[in-house]
């Protein structure tokens, strides 16, 4: 039985966000966090050892200093930090920094902004509300009518960045689609993160070839959902979080294991799922 991984390992904005807060945590001690920094149980347990915890809201705060997540807030949200008092350390990814640009400067120009994502998600609430209540989420055009929505004539489309984009192309036309006919002016802008473009290719590539595949990463993790969602269509997949999960009888009679991963998990979780694998027999 073979063995094969696609792309794994953190992403920038996730690499990038831990840099930042073991460097603060060096510095200051103890840190608290706004809400999980990313959505990884193993990575939030290592943090936490180090002395950075999350907290659920501001009123959750004990000390001075405060982070946000790698999901980024609204600038409500920061305002709201600051004012009680709290150093803020932003860890925002810099592709969701981007997405929270374009979605103030089309509001700001007087598009409505369509955001599509999950409306629950820690990310997309953040961009809505760089919007400054001009946007609204949604991952389906039948879903604009929770909205009571009423066609514009100026419309703004992005994306969460974790979202697959052959998807989010679909939506995009979906929603031209709906208002080319009402002289209507729509600007789409792609804010999918590069690498989680990267990561989704690599994964379909290798789910073509595969018996089965092992996608590994957190459970509330929507770019781990995504991954696997995008393998299940073409292969068997299985979603775990650790190599505690795996299940030997996944493996008879296979010739070809693919392993993918979340962008928030780390590479040693991957590590240990692949070595535990390579104990089973096909």
């Amino acid at each position: 039985m073979k063995i094969e991984k696609a792309k794994t390992g953190f992403c920038y904005g996730v690499r990038r966000a831990l840099d930042t807060l073991e460097k603060a945590a060096d510095e200051h001690g103890p840190i608290e966090t706004l809400g999980a920094v990313v959505h990884n149980d193993q990575v939030q347990q290592k943090l936490a050892g180090m002395g950075i915890t999350a907290v659920k809201g501001a009123d959750d705060v004990k000390g001075k200093l405060v982070a946000t997540s790698s999901h980024g807030v609204s600038p409500a949200a920061e305002k709201e930090l600051k004012n009680r008092g709290l150093e803020v350390i932003s860890t925002t990814c810099p592709f969701v920094s981007r997405a929270q640009i374009a979605a103030r400067r089309l509001a700001a120009a007087g598009f409505q902004v369509i955001v599509y994502g999950d409306a629950d998600h820690p990310e997309v609430k953040g961009i809505l509300g760089w919007a400054g209540g001009k946007g609204i989420a949604a991952v389906s055009v039948d879903a604009l009518k929770a909205f009571e929505f009423r066609v514009p004539h100026r419309i703004g489309i992005l994306s969460q960045t974790t979202q697959v984009p052959e998807e989010f192309t679909a939506f995009a036309k979906q929603v031209i689609d709906l208002t080319f006919t009402r002289d209507a002016e729509i600007r789409l802008i792609d804010t999918i993160c590069h690498d989680i473009r990267e990561r989704q290719a690599s994964a379909a590539e290798l789910a073509g070839r595969a018996d089965v595949m092992l996608v590994v990463g957190g459970r509330s993790s929507a770019n781990t959902k995504h991954l696997a969602e995008l393998c299940s269509k073409t292969r068997t997949t299985h979603l775990i979080e650790t190599a505690a999960d795996l299940d030997p009888a996944w493996f008879k009679g296979v010739n070809l294991v693919g392993i993918c991963a979340g962008a928030s998990t780390a590479e040693e979780t991957v590590e240990e799922v692949r070595t535990k694998v390579s104990t089973f027999q096909s």
